[in-house]
């Protein structure tokens, strides 16, 4: 009996030490973990288990690309901003005697939470309730609005008197594309001499004279299939376009060929739906469909670093839950003037940014 229990004793110790020893030998990621959170800008120290700690080399990767290499067991520092914003796969290879052992694991990189804001306003302005809006621009005392076609509405391009709401100059654009799709006016921005106009589905954007608003060209989208929001960043010499998602692309202002794209998130993750777009002093501020917010988003890096709150702004007690989205951002750069309405909304506000 005994001898038995001797026995049962010996061969539980060996298979602890087989355990440990299997154990030990596992190389992986001790931080970061899989699934952790990152914050931009975070110097984050890479640790490996070793089986041992005699090695050739070790190579850190991410998203496949080699961002790091060294030759001993020290911890390495992954520099978050390098990587930048959304969900990363890390990959470590290490080098022992001729073998190639690997380990995984992925990460999500964030920014801090934004700053917020509120606002107060400053004027109030008649706006045409047949303006489903889409894009919105101030330029020498004019606005210039880019209206959809939904509720039986008319697609057009005009020229608005701010303090009347009168419009003085209009183009509307009627039918369908090829492919029977009806056209429904997005975004636009100006540049230059030339007004820059999306359509929701058909893939297409227009090139319009801003002083005649007669058509000059159009151009097909790439990457991104729909048009949303579009503004000019004057400071790049490039268009921003949005298309329903979290991503805004990059696009050449002569040759409207998309050249690249940055993903927009905020402490929360990816924020989709971006919508009409207007860039204020080197960042772009954006409408999000379907909510009374705007947020404010650094063009360099994707991050939202700010959201404005307009939750109560537009007091109409008649406004439908669908298709009265708050939806136009216009920036008068002489007078830092910010003006915003919404989709058939009967005003437009001049208003000033208050932070919290």
């Amino acid at each position: 009996m005994k001898l038995v229990h001797i026995i049962s004793f010996v061969a539980i110790g060996v298979a602890s030490v087989i355990g440990c020893k299997s154990q030990k030998e596992k190389f992986e990621f001790l931080t970061p973990k899989s699934g952790d959170k990152l914050t931009l800008g975070q110097q984050v120290a890479v640790r490996m288990q070793f089986p041992d700690t005699t090695i050739d080399s070790i190579i850190y990767s991410v998203d496949g690309e080699i961002v790091g290499k060294k030759q001993d067991t020290s911890a390495w520092v992954l520099d978050t901003e390098r990587i930048g914003l959304g969900a990363r796969n890390l990959t470590a290879k290490v080098y022992q005697a001729g073998k190639e052992v690997i380990a995984y694991s992925n990460v999500t990189v964030l920014p801090e939470e934004p700053k917020q804001y509120g606002f107060e306003v400053v004027n109030e302005y008649s706006h045409d309730t047949t303006a489903f809006t889409q894009g919105l621009e101030f330029e020498n005392g004019y606005l210039y609005e880019s209206t959809g076609s939904g509720n039986n509405l008319i697609t057009s391009l005009r020229k608005v008197d701010l303090t009347t709401g009168k419009v003085i100059q209009k183009k509307e654009i009627t039918g369908s594309d090829a492919a029977g799709q009806p056209y429904f006016g997005e975004g636009m921005t100006i540049v230059g001499d030339k007004i820059i106009m999306l359509t929701w589905l058909n893939n297409l954007g227009y090139v319009f004279n801003k002083g005649s608003f007669e058509q000059i060209s159009t151009f097909n989208y790439q990457q991104s299939k729909q048009g949303w929001g579009l503004c000019y960043d004057p400071d790049g010499k490039r268009l921003m376009k949005t298309d329903s998602s979290n991503k805004i692309y990059f696009l050449d202002p002569t040759t409207y060929q998309e050249t690249g794209s940055i993903a927009v998130y905020d402490s929360n993750g990816p924020v989709d739906a971006i919508n009409e777009l207007e860039y204020i002093d080197g960042r772009v501020y954006a409408n999000v469909y379907g909510k009374d917010i705007i947020v404010i988003i650094n063009p360099q890096t994707g991050a939202v670093e700010g959201q404005i709150n307009f939750v109560g702004l537009y007091k109409n007690p008649k406004r439908a839950p669908v298709d009265e989205e708050m939806n136009g951002i216009a920036y008068d750069k002489v007078g830092k003037r910010l003006f915003v309405t919404g989709k058939q909304w009967n005003r437009l506000y001049e208003v000033k940014i208050l932070e919290r």
